[in-house]
């Protein structure tokens, strides 16, 4: 693994990498817990999972991709992709010139039905398609999608600092801690004005925000593995099922019980 921030070669041996299309499928099986290690690649990259739960970091991000969404990642990004639960990814890679379909950035993008079903399609494609038949129509279509995808926000920004970054293990070990920023501090042997200052200088956003985004990024991961809504909300620290409701759908735009059912039926 390279330190972090230094540039990485990209991982070589994908032929999707180099095949003179704007986009190849991949489709891979993984076992749960199998990890990739931190790595880039020369092309974008759309992963996509039809089952299990990606947990993907880049330097600046931590990101949590349940089934129906997807992550963007841009070509030469470093990155580390870990498995919780068997997954099935069905990612594509895409050439520069059809890349510019995508964000400038890494995001978490919602996943439509109709592009849950391109994406299948383009996997079952041989790598050089016929251009002028099928999967031609199939990648101007998954083109058009990937533009119009809303991003969603499924990622936590990263921490550098030790002080942060044990506080942040600590946190996703069990984001139900009702810790306050000065106990936090405490632990941290750090004073809360200190912590505070830390937090908006490395995240951009202040302590209890980043909290409820790595709350509700786990709520996610949990409601994609089958758990109720009422219990996720409880396993990440919300005493209030109201509550948690609220701040989901103020998040993702849908109820925990509505991303929960379209999570199931996008596997």
């Amino acid at each position: 693994m390279s330190p972090i921030g230094q540039p990485l070669a990209p991982l070589r041996g994908f032929p999707q990498e180099v095949v003179d299309r704007p986009l190849a499928g991949f489709a891979r099986d993984y076992a749960d817990g199998h990890a990739t290690g931190r790595h880039s690649h020369a092309r974008a990259q759309l992963l996509y999972a039809t089952a299990g739960v990606m947990r993907i970091a880049t330097d600046a991000m931590a990101y949590v991709v349940p089934p129906g969404r997807a992550l963007w990642v841009p070509a030469a990004l470093p990155h580390a992709v870990s498995m919780q639960g068997p997954v099935a990814m069905r990612a594509l890679f895409l050439r520069a010139d059809a890349a510019v379909a995508g964000p400038a950035g890494s995001a978490v993008m919602a996943v439509s039905p109709l592009l849950r079903a391109l994406i299948l399609a383009a996997c079952a494609e041989p790598l050089e398609w016929d251009p002028a038949g099928r999967a031609g129509h199939v990648a101007a279509l998954i083109l058009h999608e990937i533009a119009r995808a809303p991003a969603l926000p499924l990622g936590v920004p990263a921490v550098r600092d030790p002080r942060l970054a044990r506080l942040a293990a600590a946190l996703q070990a069990n984001p139900a801690s009702p810790l306050t920023v000065d106990a936090w501090a405490e632990r941290s042997g750090a004073s809360p004005r200190t912590l505070a200052r830390l937090f908006q200088r490395e995240t951009g956003m202040s302590f209890g925000r980043w909290r409820q985004l790595l709350r509700l990024s786990e709520a996610a991961a949990l409601l994609a593995r089958g758990v109720a809504p009422a219990r996720a909300a409880a396993a990440v620290g919300y005493a209030s099922a109201p509550a948690f409701g609220a701040a989901f759908r103020a998040a993702f735009g849908v109820t925990p019980g509505a991303a929960s059912s379209a999570l199931a039926d996008s596997a």
